[in-house]
């Protein structure tokens, strides 16, 4: 325990003490009354400020939860401030009605908020604007029943021992389910939010026992401030002011495990439903069961549709809050499940071409070996003059074979390639320039119309310029075969990106890619036979996996095909490594 609140308990207890004894050493009169209201009003004033700066501390739930504890306080000194102007400035009594009575009755509804925040617990993505709904809606109802059970006898036709009775018991019920709350929680609790929740509870509970006896000895006509009643008001106040520097010494945290939904996630629902059933179900007994004059009953049914009217705008607008907040939840569980399915994809296709890669690594060889015989041969054969000239063209097709059996080979090999390349920094956008240069005339040639949107700028990444650009000519010529299909048509290129990513776009008007799952897949090849051996692509993608980068593709809606390649930046990379790292460490 800290000197500071050692201090605090020490003076409390003075202060108790203190009050008590002028309460039976003074008689009643403006001394006294004066020493009890400014007394009162100070404190109060107090606990608002400490309260107030523990929510500034803290954060999320925790601080609006000490928040409305302040406002609850504020209330609490509004109130005061006004016995304090009539008894001591004015030196008159309270007036009655007296309207700070509305203010004190409405102070306990901020607790009951506050409690129902539970900040001990973590709440996930809950939403703050949830907590606020609720908490018009709780206090809309409280207001309603005040507006329908007591206003009426207090200032629409005026019956004193009407009134107060009834706003006795109604602001003790109030209270008694504000400490039902608290010591629900306390018992539910446990570490430095259990000392808080008990440390309200008692501060309350000794507020709601000094209150009812305050009101009992109003009632009878023995109640004066500064009284030996307000010993007891003074002493829980400062026990609600101790709790305040206790949670700033303690400074509690919510749960680190995950919100489990709980039964008490379902209160506020509940609570809303009771609300809005009880208003019909008061509005029908005013009309037909209430015998008191046409004037009252004519109010009660006013002010209940009106609680219906806002009640419901409340209910409506929380409903749309929900609705919309499921349709993010819809929509980030479909990004979710299109990730997954992206990665499954990914891995899939990982495990393919290492398989593959595997095989080729320890065949490949061995048949490079014969193949260069069989097409040192057969071109041997193709000039040998005695041959007729069918059997010189069987010699050239079967180097003609050769030769493409040699590329499937050689592209067998790059694709298997086990080492890392050499990476230097690259500029993407004077890359793909280069690119789009060397195959310029065989575009033009085909009726294809290049686009390009090359981003200035751009950050450098970390890369292998040789295989970058044969991947970039691979992705080049399959648009170009693909629109050469339909009579031309138009390629565009895009570059873009910022400080993480850089992004690279190949779009084409042509007919589609007939399976994009399977574009990347060894072998397969929507080409004629003798045209496309179906490695081009997987080489690139494997390609791409080495530089960290991601590519995909897909039909567009518009017609045609889309290849995104997605390459970290430079310094990304960086960051990237630097944290892997320090993880190993």
């Amino acid at each position: 325990m800290s000197r500071q609140r050692k201090g605090w308990i020490a003076f409390s207890v003075a202060l108790t003490v203190a009050s008590g004894g002028l309460a039976l050493a003074l008689p009643k009169g403006p001394a006294i009354t004066t020493f009890g209201d400014i007394t009162a009003f100070l404190l109060l004033a107090l606990a608002t400020g400490v309260t107030a700066v523990t929510a500034v501390q803290n954060g999320g739930h925790t601080r609006s939860f000490w928040a409305l504890i302040s406002l609850s306080c504020l209330l609490w000194t509004i109130n005061q401030a006004g016995w304090t102007f009539y008894e001591v400035f004015l030196r008159r009594d309270l007036p009655d009605p007296f309207l700070g009575d509305i203010i004190l009755f409405v102070h306990v509804v901020p607790l009951m908020a506050a409690v129902s925040l539970r900040p001990h617990r973590a709440q996930g993505d809950q939403k703050l604007y949830f907590g606020t709904l609720n908490f018009l809606m709780l206090l809309i109802w409280w207001i309603f029943l005040y507006a329908f059970i007591i206003f009426p006898d207090e200032y629409v036709q005026l019956n004193v021992s009407v009134y107060s009775h009834r706003y006795d018991i109604l602001y003790l019920i109030e209270n008694l389910l504000l400490l039902g709350s608290l010591a629900t929680l306390a018992w539910t609790t446990a570490g430095a939010w259990r000392k808080i929740y008990w440390n309200l509870f008692i501060a309350m509970g000794i507020y709601t026992f000094a209150s009812e006896v305050m009101n009992a000895a109003i009632a009878r006509e023995q109640y004066y401030s500064g009284s030996l009643y307000d010993a007891v008001f003074i002493g829980a106040v400062c026990w609600l002011i101790g709790t305040g520097l206790m949670a700033r010494e303690m400074k509690p945290g919510a749960d680190p495990k995950p919100a489990v939904r709980s039964r008490w996630q379902a209160v506020p629902p509940y609570l809303a439903m009771i609300a809005m059933l009880s208003l019909p179900v008061m509005g029908f007994w005013e009309l037909f069961f209430d015998n008191t004059s046409a004037r009252l009953r004519a109010f009660r049914v006013l002010v209940t549709l009106i609680s219906m009217l806002v009640l419901g705008v409340c209910v409506f607008a929380r409903q749309y809050l929900l609705d919309r907040e499921l349709v993010r939840l819809l929509r980030e569980s479909h990004d979710s499940v299109e990730t997954l399915q992206r990665l499954q994809s990914q891995l899939v296709q990982k495990e393919k071409l290492a398989s593959l890669g595997q095989l080729v690594a320890g065949a490949a060889h061995e048949i490079n070996n014969p193949l260069t015989a069989i097409l040192g041969y057969s071109e041997m054969l193709a000039t040998t003059s005695s041959l007729t000239s069918e059997q010189t063209s069987m010699a050239n097709k079967i180097g003609q074979q050769a030769r493409r059996t040699r590329d499937l080979v050689s592209g067998l090999l790059s694709f298997a390639q086990q080492a890392r390349s050499e990476k230097k920094l690259v500029d993407i956008s004077s890359l793909i320039e280069r690119a789009l240069q060397g195959e310029t005339k065989r575009l033009e040639g085909k009726g294809i119309r290049v686009q390009k949107q090359l981003g200035k700028d751009l950050p450098m990444i970390w890369g292998n310029a040789n295989q970058l650009f044969q991947c970039c000519q691979q992705i080049i010529m399959n648009a170009a075969d693909a629109l050469d299909e339909v009579g031309g048509g138009t390629l565009s290129v895009n570059t873009y990106g910022d400080e993480r990513e850089v992004v690279l776009e190949f779009l084409d008007t042509g007919p589609g890619i007939r399976e994009p799952r399977r574009v990347f897949d060894p072998f397969y090849t929507t080409k004629p036979v003798g045209k496309g051996t179906g490695m081009g692509l997987s080489a690139t993608y494997g390609v791409i996996q080495d530089h960290r980068a991601h590519i995909s593709c897909h039909n567009r809606e518009e017609g045609g095909a889309i290849f995104v390649l997605r390459f970290p930046t430079a310094s990304q990379i960086g960051s990237l490594e630097a944290s892997a790292a320090n993880t190993s460490l």
